[in-house]
């Protein structure tokens, strides 16, 4: 695929995390939500492919737009056909209350490529790629955690360990205690925190836990474009969830199979962006300096090559006419 796609995504989760930022801290995570899903949507008119979304904002009933099945992109001739996983604002709770780590992030890859999950739980565990094929999600926590441990060198007191902040979380977060790992628990943006994993300057050596499918999905992406690992079950947590799947045409045996990373993101033609929203661990969020202007952070990556870009822009807000409509849209002006 065309390597300039990399760029061209950058800028659709850049209009989602502009717009999504004007509402940092006021408690409307449904209106943030909102007006990050209609900036990506808007944005996406610009961009030259033939664009399915496969992990999006729900079903056509569910959501106006940025639905699964939709297509998005000029959808010209000449364009590719892709498979695109979108969350525009993933932490919407985080934005509501000004905390960390909410970023916009797009996934795309070759039709096919990306596995179609349903809205329901999934159970994972991501690593960097100095510990690519040292997980088992069969495994025990403390299996895991000494595999990887082995792999980086490190005593377990030296490990640190990023769960979610649920009681669920208990199977994962006794035992690692037990070895006298660091447990570092997070509220909400499980794929910031996965992405976590592969930089270590950010100290984070495993994701465990039990989060969102279609952001395993999303994340999957990312984890194959850095050379990590991944590994994951869906995980329904209640008969409606486990009904969902068998309407997604899921049998009980696919719903226990141990997903691989190749399972949910195959092959290497594929791309990764995403902007920060609110200040995190990996990337800045965005920044309103004055006359007007906000810079972002952002950060890219193309499967097929390895490259990791982190780009940094300077937007002008008067000239930016997604931002403009959409705060008229929802009086900010």
């Amino acid at each position: 695929m065309d390597r300039n796609l990399a760029l061209e995504l950058v800028r659709v989760t850049e209009a989602a995390a502009l717009v999504s930022s004007q509402f940092m801290g006021r408690g409307d995570k449904n209106g943030a939500d909102g007006a990050a899903v209609e900036a990506m949507r808007r944005a996406f008119e610009s961009v030259k492919i033939k664009g399915e979304v496969v992990i999006g904002e729900g079903e056509l009933d569910e959501a106006p737009m940025l639905y699964i099945g939709e297509k998005v992109g000029l959808q010209t001739e000449d364009s590719m056909e892709v498979d695109i996983a979108v969350d525009p604002l993933d932490g919407t709770t985080l934005i509501a209350k000004g905390l960390p780590n909410a970023i916009s992030v797009i996934a795309v890859g070759k039709k096919g490529s990306l596995l179609h999950a349903p809205d329901t739980y999934m159970k994972k565990i991501v690593v960097g790629p100095k510990a690519k094929g040292c997980i088992d999600l069969d495994k025990s926590v403390e299996e895991n955690i000494l595999s990887v441990a082995k792999a980086l060198g490190k005593k377990t007191t030296q490990m640190t360990i990023m769960t979610q902040d649920r009681e669920r979380h208990n199977y994962i977060i006794e035992p690692a205690r037990k070895l006298g790992c660091q447990i570092r628990l997070f509220g909400d943006g499980d794929v910031a925190t996965g992405i976590a994993t592969c930089f270590e300057e950010t100290g984070v050596d495993i994701l465990m836990g039990i989060g969102g499918g279609p952001e395993g999905v999303i994340t999957a992406a990312a984890i194959k474009c850095m050379g990590g690992d991944m590994q994951a079950q869906i995980y329904p947590m209640s008969e409606q969830e486990r009904n969902r799947c068998h309407e997604m045409g899921l049998s009980d045996e696919d719903i226990e199979k141990k997903l691989t990373l190749e399972d949910l993101a195959k092959g290497d033609d594929l791309f990764f962006a995403a902007t920060g929203i609110t200040e995190g661990n990996l990337l800045k969020g965005v920044i309103n300096v004055g006359d007007n202007k906000a810079k972002t952070e952002s950060i890219v990556m193309r499967g097929k090559t390895g490259t990791i870009r982190f780009v940094d822009a300077t937007h002008n807000l008067d000239k930016n006419e997604i931002l403009i409509d959409l705060m008229k849209k929802y009086n900010m002006e």
